[in-house]
């Protein structure tokens, strides 16, 4: 048999992308203040900001949408996503939402209070600004190898599970629930074992708290399991979901990822003590409990996408992408998080630019400076995401100084990827004239959305 892994599908519908000159990069970049973000999708040769949203829906989920029903209440669409959603997670209660942040703040604002406390492996940006703006304390217990970029270990996304004792010990009074993120994005989209999240859920419930999985990349994780986990290599992938789901007693998702779908996420929840609050919250803030601020075209199409992201071709397809780019940075000296994710590839930006300050945000440079060499745009994973400007004036920078490159599903040819490659090898040739940035503009939260940053 070749050697060569092919797209497990073809292409019938295609869109144009525009070229552009340095020259026009650089002024549109400057125009956008430096921030990425702002620039305008048809600006940007390479869109791989996110892969929230961005992908390509199938044959099947076209026709989904054309049988969608638009029913404000009891909609057949709902039912049958229901249906769908208690089969892979095994929980009774489904909360539509029109994405992920959304389903967070339904259920953050429904359940927590002020003064209390989360752990998490790591919690993605959304996550920590939902619970913060709530008053609640974000924190995050990954194991210490899921903190070190080069480091190779097979579930980096591990919570470490020493620390959520020691927590849950002195600090359970102010714990609602515990969390994690599977695969775990702000660490290099790391996956976390089975049996780490078997050991979490028993310590959680040996202290009578509840578990919630934030569960936007369920499938690529439940992938990982089944390559790198002792016991699960002859396992279906919708088994290893399910019993991945067996453990927790909710889930948020924001759909736009393994759901393979444009818009859309949800709450399950195994049971009813949380039901009348959340649904509350849902009603105020989103709608009607069976649409949630989707269509029903939208929870037809997701239907169909949650069982075609659990299908193993297209998995193994979608990890050896990313492993195909880490393969080629690695020939040109580029550090990044290794094993590589399951839906990015994680640049370590200090291989890059060692001689930058943090001060001047390098992460935040390197993405602009892959834009300016080849109108890539990633996203900066880094200090300006997860620092903060203090009331005195000084900032907390970031553990790790990443620039996330993030492949919308089904979207690009790997022609592309050897074009990204080539940019990034001479984004490091010249890495001496990079500039770093300084933020002259931020709001309170997720200040990395719309900042305003100029050169320093």
């Amino acid at each position: 048999m070749p050697r060569t892994m092919i797209e497990p599908f073809r292409i019938k519908s295609v869109e144009p992308i525009r070229m552009t000159t340095a020259q026009e990069r650089l002024g549109m970049l400057e125009d956008a203040k430096l921030n990425v973000f702002k620039l305008r999708a048809e600006d940007v040769l390479l869109d791989w900001l996110t892969d929230s949203g961005t992908g390509a829906m199938s044959s099947a989920q076209w026709g989904a949408i054309m049988v969608g029903d638009e029913s404000y209440a009891g909609s057949r669409s709902f039912f049958r996503l229901e249906s769908v959603l208690k089969d892979i997670t095994g929980m009774d209660h489904f909360i539509p939402t029109h994405q992920g942040r959304a389903a967070e703040k339904v259920l953050f604002s429904a359940v927590c209070k002020k003064g209390d406390l989360v752990p998490n492996n790591c919690h993605f940006d959304t996550t920590r600004a939902n619970l913060e703006f709530n008053g609640v304390e974000a924190v995050d217990l990954v194991i210490p190898e899921g903190l070190q970029p080069s480091l190779i270990h097979p579930f980096k996304g591990n919570i470490d599970l020493a620390r959520v004792e020691e927590t849950l010990k002195k600090e359970g009074h102010r714990i609602p629930f515990g969390m994690i993120t599977v695969t775990n994005n702000t660490g290099g989209g790391q996956p976390v074992s089975m049996a780490n999240i078997r050991a979490y859920a028993k310590l959680l419930k040996q202290y009578g708290k509840p578990f919630i999985m934030d569960v936007c990349r369920f499938a690529e994780n439940a992938m990982f399991i089944k390559l790198r986990e002792d016991g699960y290599q002859d396992t279906p992938i919708k088994a290893i979901c399910q019993e991945l789901f067996s453990y927790a007693d909710g889930c948020t998702m924001s759909a736009k990822k393994d759901g393979m779908v444009n818009i859309g996420g949800f709450i399950m929840l195994r049971s009813d003590e949380w039901l009348d609050p959340v649904r509350n919250m849902l009603i105020l803030t989103e709608g009607f409990p069976t649409y949630g601020g989707l269509a029903g075209r939208d929870l037809d199409a997701l239907a169909v996408g949650l069982e075609e992201g659990m299908e193993e071709d297209y998995l193994r397809y979608r990890l050896r992408t990313a492993e195909y780019l880490g393969e080629k940075f690695e020939a040109a000296g580029v550090g990044f998080v290794k094993p590589t994710g399951g839906h990015a590839v994680y640049i370590d930006a200090k291989t890059v630019l060692p001689d930058m300050p943090v001060e001047h945000y390098p992460a935040w440079a390197l993405c602009n400076a892959l834009y300016l060499e080849g109108g890539i745009r990633g996203v900066e994973i880094g200090s300006v995401m997860f620092g903060k400007r203090m009331d005195d004036g000084t900032e907390t920078y970031h553990s790790m100084e990443l620039v996330r490159l993030a492949f919308p599903r089904r979207m690009y040819t790997q022609s592309h990827f050897d074009f990204a490659a080539e940019v990034i090898a001479e984004v490091k040739a010249k890495a001496s004239e990079i500039r770093g940035v300084k933020i002259v503009k931020q709001s309170k939260y997720l200040r990395h959305f719309t900042a305003e940053l100029a050169w320093v």
